[in-house]
This record gives structure tokens, sequence and C-alpha cells, in this order.
């Protein structure tokens, strides 16, 4: 803001009362005057006056009536009245810049206008000519200006709100592309995806009813991945419903979070699952963990299952994988180790994938810190949810020494590893 604007802004009138009461006393000290010194009677009314304007500083329309009144008295006592028909004037300014309507500005006018007549009215026709020609400095300038600052501060109030408007435009045309965008994606999910995996389901429920003498051993894989084509089914049609209309689902906390009490059965469940891929897996799960929030309760089965499918997947069948899932100080610890023995098993591609970067991910929206490496001859990923986050405490976490970088922004593991060591690449 320049300087004139700042002299004319609303919240500084204090500030102009005391540069006019000073730039008045200057007059009366530093100006020559008519007489040697100025007199008792220009005085005392210019005192009342410069105490006037600091008192009403906030109240024009008070100002307004003290100084024209003032001005009134010393038209009659004095002959050199510029204090006081400046004061005058200025007041008339100060209601024209803030008053909230135009009634009290013309009133405001006509007054100081009666006011200033008076030193005119029954005087020759030449002085009453020459005082009608000065109410357009005394009283038609300071109208004009306020009206000018009054008309450039509305024009300054429209301007932010149409910024303000254009702002909320362009959010609300930004909402409705990422929902056309992921209207898009929900599609190419359902088009692509859903239906491999449909495909898939119905394949092998076709295999299960034709080969009618499999070995029992067969028909219970059979049956898993029948069961697990299933389930993917499942999730992805909700979380295709999410894509749709993340408002429409909201509230279904079956998408984003899982019943307290159901979390060590899901959690056994994934134990299983693994152990039917043929891992060896030791749980030892706090009985505590039935007691989560429903967030943090989804957060530790979703990592449950990542990990151990990571561990089924590189360190292969013959590896012994450690669950250990504890509450303490309401915190939960959560780790998962293996022996990594086996290796990658034959067929499974090496290339790196998202795993480690969505447990990660997961794991600092709710203020923790997600640890992946190598630990012996396996591997090993831990993480500790603590109890309540401030949002000052989510911020991402540094990398660990055991997590490496490779060419081309590979997740750690995505490059030749040593012997007993695998990629952490997701299901």
């Amino acid at each position: 803001m320049s300087w004139l604007g700042r002299l004319f802004d609303l919240r500084d009138t204090l500030v102009r009362m005391v540069l006019l009461d000073l730039t008045g006393l200057c007059y009366l000290l530093v100006v020559p005057h008519s007489t040697s010194t100025p007199t008792t009677a220009q005085w005392v009314l210019a005192v009342p006056a410069f105490a006037v304007a600091l008192a009403a500083h906030r109240r024009p329309a008070v100002n307004l009536v003290a100084q024209a009144a003032l001005l009134a008295v010393a038209i009659q006592l004095v002959d050199d009245f510029t204090i006081n028909q400046v004061g005058a004037s200025w007041a008339l300014l100060e209601t024209t810049m803030r008053a909230r309507g135009p009634r009290a500005i013309w009133l405001g006018t006509a007054l100081l206008v009666v006011v200033d007549l008076t030193d005119s009215i029954g005087d020759p026709p030449r002085r009453f000519a020459s005082g009608v020609v000065g109410l357009a400095v005394e009283v038609g300038v300071p109208v004009l200006l306020g009206l000018v600052i009054r008309t450039n501060r509305e024009l300054a109030r429209q301007a932010v709100e149409q910024a303000a408007a254009e702002q909320r435009q362009r959010e609300s045309e930004s909402r409705a592309a990422r929902a056309d965008e992921r209207a898009t994606i929900a599609r190419e999910l359902h088009d692509v995806v859903a239906h491999h995996v449909a495909s898939m389901v119905l394949r092998v429920g076709v295999a299960r009813h034709v080969l009618t003498d499999l070995d029992p051993r067969a028909g219970e894989v059979f049956d898993d991945v029948h069961g697990t084509g299933t389930a993917a089914l499942a999730e992805l049609r909700r979380l295709v419903a999410v894509l749709r209309d993340p408002d429409g689902v909201r509230g279904d906390a079956a998408l984003t979070a899982i019943e307290p009490s159901a979390l060590p059965a899901a959690i056994g469940a994934a134990v299983d699952r693994a152990r039917q891929a043929g891992v060896t897996v030791e749980a030892d799960l706090d009985p505590a963990i039935g007691s989560l929030d429903a967030v943090r309760g989804m957060a530790v089965l979703r990592l449950t299952q990542e990990a151990l499918t990571n561990v089924a997947k590189h360190a292969g069948t013959s590896a012994v994988a450690r669950l250990v899932v504890a509450v303490h100080d309401d915190a939960v610890h959560w780790e998962v180790t293996d022996t990594g023995h086996g290796g990658i098993p034959a067929g499974l591609p090496a290339g790196g994938g998202h795993g480690i970067t969505g447990m990660r991910e997961r794991v600092e929206v709710l203020g923790g810190r997600l640890e992946a490496g190598p630990t012996g001859t396996g591997w090993r990923v831990r993480t500790v949810l603590p109890a309540v986050v401030a949002a000052s405490d989510r911020r991402p976490a540094a990398p660990l020494p055991a997590e490496r970088e490779a060419p081309g922004g590979s997740m750690p593991g995505d490059h030749a590893a040593p012997a007993g060591s695998r990629t952490p690449e997701p299901a």
C-alpha cells in the first residue's frame, strides 16, 4: 500500500488527526499573522478543536458537529478562523469517507454550507460571491475527495470478492476434473482388471468342477485360488465405488477400516493363507489388538498381508516367518521377520514393485515410520504406530541406512541382492 493510501486508510484515523493537530499548531506558532502572536480567542477556539479531533476520531459525525459549532463561533469572534475552518472541512472529509449511507454525507455538507455562509450574509454582493466561491474549496473539495476514496475502496473490495469467487470457481473446476479422472480410472479398473480377475475365477471354478478326480491337496489349492479371486473381486468393486463416488461411500467404514473385534481373526486368516502357500509362520499376537481403533487396525491388517505375501514371494516356501503384534502404552508395535533361506521361487519376476512404498505411506499417514531391510540371512519389516498423532508429527521419515535407492528410482532390493536377501515386491 502506498503512503497516500495508508494515510486515508480507515484504520489510521488517529494518525491523521494527530498530523492535523500538529499542522494546526505549526500554523499558530510559525506562520506570520496580522498580529505579532495569535490572540487568546484564537487559542481558546483552536485548543478545543484539536482536542475534539483526537477524542472523536472514531466518530466523524460527532466531530463534524463540534467542529462546525466552533467554526460558527470563530467566525463571529476572530478575524483569522483558518484553524477552525480546516478542522470543519477535514471532519466533513472523514464523515464522507466513513459514513454508512449518503444521508449523513449530505446532512454534514448542508450543515457546513450554512455555517460558512453566515460569514457572507448581509455583506456586499462581491464578498458574498467570494464566499460562495470559497465553498468550493472548503466544502466541495472534502466531499469530492471523500467520495473518490469511498469509490476506490468499494472497487478494491469488489476486486477482492471477485478474486475469491474466481478462486472458488477454479477449485470447483479442479474438483470436477478430479472426479472425472476418478471415474475414468474406475472404468479402466472395471473393464481391465475386474474382467480378467473374474475370468480367472470363473476358469478355476470350471476346472474344479470338471476335474473330479483331483488329489485333495490340489483341490484345496483350487478352492483357495477361487476364494482369493472372489475376495479380490469384492474389494476391487468397493475400490471402484470409492473412485466413482467418494462422497457416496465416505460413511462406509468397511472401505477404510475394520471392526476392532474382528482384527485378530482377520490377521489369523492372513497367517493361515501364508501357511497354505507353504511358509512357516510363527505368530505372536497381543490380545489387546482387539481393542485398537478401526483405522490402525486396518493398517496392521494390510501391513501383515503385504509382509507375509512378500515372504512367500521372495523368501520362498521353505522360509520361516515370525509375526509380532504387541500393544504397549496404546502404541502398536508391529514386526515381521523371516529367515530368507528359500530364495526367490521359480517363475516369479525379479523386478521391483511398490509394496514397501505403499506400506511406508500407510504408516506415515498414522504418524509412524517404517523400517525395512536385511537382517542376517533374511529380511525384517517393522514399525510403531503411535497412540495419538499430532498434525505436526506427520512428516516424512528419513531413509534408513539399510534402505538404498537403486538407479532409476527403484526401491530397496530392486537390484541384484546377495544370497538370502530379496526384492520387497508386493503381491
